[in-house]
């Protein structure tokens, strides 16, 4: 059947209070009791209501809900696994000064006993939870919330280092770790996917994370991950006094236990070994976001005990923002979909950040000039939002002398027609509308994930159609058949097949994805989508006129006189004729005004969300009525925060402001929850 959900706080803090005590009274069943009564699927069902409603009235939250936990909830489509101890996060040092605050904390909750330190890499992978039963392992979980996690069991069953039974092992035996992607696994993947045209992983720590989630175990067990255990939870029938001594046991009963750790007495040289790390990680085989630091005495663990989301006795010290010298091997300059010439830096690759960077982008001519970047030059890197290489600047004080001064061509390299730069701006522009370049880049951008979405036309296979001349615009992928795709070089029949199933289905991606595809000039992902809910019609926004269009709501002049203009063309209106003939979707239809559960909503992203991209979520939130701002006010609502979340989920905490994961994001925009 199908609930609606709750009209107004008083009722919905009634229905919460009700689902509160249905879930406890089946989690005590089934974690507890081992005598459930109803299935994992019907139990899961039950927690994603209740989330539901406390993220749509927040008030209603209690501090003892089953969704108060530290993280995020588990991910669809793998069922829940209840940890037997919970797997606390650790709070973060960044300076030596934070470490002496974290000793100083130590040192007076033990009222003046020895302190001693275990010093330990921190893992950049996905923490997991291992259960062995006499030896034997059963079930192996994420940390999720750190009291329920995802199970993952077919898929951690096929790293090859984690024996499924142990030696001389107790009764029962919970055991933590880190499961990672070696370097070399990580490039080799890589490798495999560019030449498939897929789109990369960023670093290891995502590609581990993403490999042992993966529904079909067989796909997992094709990714080299590696484990190494680190602790222990609940266990019968063993007593260890120290986590040294819990290291050495995990290592004697046959686990990979990481060797590089060590011993302290005096957080001085903890600090001292921390900081020795920074320039040593590179020669791992591992990637690690910095070190972790132990009391070593499990009884004063004991006495230490935790705050609300982790231990008062462990810390994580983080490396800061890596960075890297390298040389500036040459420099080329690619034509993108718009005409816009962007040099880019050929490296010497170096290893930054987890990845092996070979080149970077120079943004302009300006930036070069700025930064007194020239071909020979030794150059620091950094990685900027931790993912794009970025030249911070040039070394000028080692120049020999033969290093080269360079400037933008006056020619198009791609056509060889003439290079402008536009009163005003910063770029340099091939103005021939018939150049390659634009049209191979315009049909990398039509085919893209917030675009069309067309799986498996990836650069190669798109460069390869214009090659052979199977295309020549967006609108010719449409007559591609898969026996003409089969004949492209590393294109089997299979595959050829999905490819021309996947164009298939975007003929129905709809008016907003089209207008983003077209790369009208400052047309984006969200301009793209309000101009798609407002006219809902491809016609109408033809014959919109230039007041028409800045009346809708951040519908700005300069996108006005865009669109106006790339409709004004001849060529883009046969474009679209041809797509129309071809039987692609140009309408949109208009959001159901009794159906936007956003309405009047302001949401902030930060970070990376583990599934959508960050102009995906906001398609999402502004179809369901909310808005997408660019800062945190007071006016903001919530906040919608991913990995590598930076000052914007700091500032929502201090404003209270509530904060979603993206499995929270995605509730909020069902309008119903379905009950089985």
């Amino acid at each position: 059947m199908s609930e609606k959900l709750p009209g107004n706080t008083e009722e919905a803090a009634s229905v919460a209070a009700e689902l509160r005590k249905e879930i406890n009274y089946h989690s005590q069943r089934y974690y507890v009791e081992d005598a459930p009564e109803i299935t994992d699927a019907q139990f899961d069902v039950l927690m994603r209501r209740l989330l539901q409603i406390e993220t749509l009235f927040p008030e209603v939250t209690t501090a003892d809900s089953p969704t108060q936990k530290v993280g995020a909830q588990p991910a669809a489509g793998f069922g829940p696994m209840a940890h037997p101890t919970p797997m606390f996060s650790l709070g973060n040092a960044f300076s030596r000064e934070d470490l002496r605050a974290f000793d100083a904390r130590v040192r007076g909750g033990l009222d003046g006993l020895p302190v001693e330190y275990v010093v330990e890499h921190k893992i950049d992978g996905l923490a997991i939870n291992l259960i062995f039963e006499n030896g034997r392992l059963v079930r192996s979980a994420t940390r999720g919330d750190g009291q329920v996690g995802e199970d993952v069991s077919a898929n951690v069953r096929t790293i090859k280092s984690l024996p499924h039974r142990l030696q001389d092992a107790p009764p029962f035996l919970e055991v933590r770790g880190e499961v990672y992607m070696p370097r070399k696994e990580f490039e080799r993947l890589n490798a495999a996917r560019e030449a498939a045209g897929e789109t990369l992983f960023a670093n290891p720590r995502n590609a581990a994370a993403g490999s042992l989630r993966q529904l079909d175990a067989c796909v997992t067990a094709e990714r080299a991950l590696d484990i190494f255990v680190y602790g222990i939870g609940a266990r019968e029938g063993i007593a260890l006094s120290s986590h040294s001594d819990t290291l050495n046991y995990l290592a004697k009963l046959g686990l990979k236990v990481n060797t590089n750790f060590q011993i302290f007495t005096e957080i001085e040289a903890v600090a001292d070994y921390c900081e020795s790390w920074m320039e040593r990680r590179s020669t791992l085989g591992y990637d690690i976001d910095g070190l972790v630091i132990k009391l070593n005495s499990l009884e004063g663990q004991r006495r230490l005990g935790f705050t609300a989301k982790d231990p008062r006795w462990a810390i994580a010290y983080k490396f800061p923002a890596e960075q890297a010298v390298t040389r500036v091997e040459d420099i080329f300059v690619r034509v993108g979909r718009t005409g816009v010439l962007t040099p880019t830096a050929i490296l010497q690759p170096v290893r930054l950040a987890g990845t092996t960077v070979s080149r970077a982008t120079l943004h302009n001519e300006d930036f070069i000039k700025e930064k007194d970047i020239r071909i020979g030059d030794a150059v620091v890197i950094h990685k900027a939002g931790e993912i794009i290489p970025e030249v911070i600047r040039s070394l000028s004080e080692q120049r020999t002398g033969t290093e080269t001064i360079f400037t933008l061509p006056a020619e198009c390299p791609e056509c060889g027609q003439q290079v402008v730069r536009q009163v005003g701006e910063s770029a340099h522009k091939c103005i021939n509308p018939g150049c390659p370049a634009q049209q191979r880049e315009g049909l990398f951008h039509f085919v893209s994930r917030d675009a069309m979405n067309i799986d498996g036309l990836g650069p190669a296979v798109v460069t390869a159609m214009l090659e052979s001349g199977l295309v020549t615009d967006a609108a010719d992928l449409y007559s591609v058949t898969a026996e003409k795709l089969s004949k492209l070089e590393r294109m089997g029949v299979k595959s050829a097949a999905n490819v021309q199933a996947a164009i298939a289905a975007s003929k129905g991606a709809g008016l907003s994805r089209l207008l983003f595809a077209l790369g009208i000039r400052f047309v984006g992902v969200k301009a793209a989508g309000q101009l798609a809910r407002h006219f809902g019609d491809i016609e109408k926004v033809k014959e919109a006129s230039f007041e028409e269009l800045t009346a809708i709501d951040e519908i700005g002049p300069k996108i006005a006189e865009s669109v106006v203009a790339y409709f004004a063309s001849e060529d883009n209106l046969e474009l679209i004729e041809k797509l129309h003939r071809a039987g692609v979707k140009l309408t949109e239809e208009k959001p159901d005004e009794t159906n936007v559960p956003l309405a009047g909503k302001t949401f902030v992203l930060t970070g990376t969300l583990p599934t959508l991209t960050r102009s995906e979520a906001t398609a999402r939130i502004e179809a369901a009525g909310g808005k997408v701002a660019g800062s945190v006010s007071k006016k903001t609502h919530y906040v919608v925060a991913g990995e590598e979340a930076g000052s914007k989920l700091d500032k929502a905490r201090q404003l209270g402001i509530p904060i979603l994961d993206e499995q929270e994001l995605l509730l909020l925009l069902q309008t119903d929850t379905t009950v089985v």
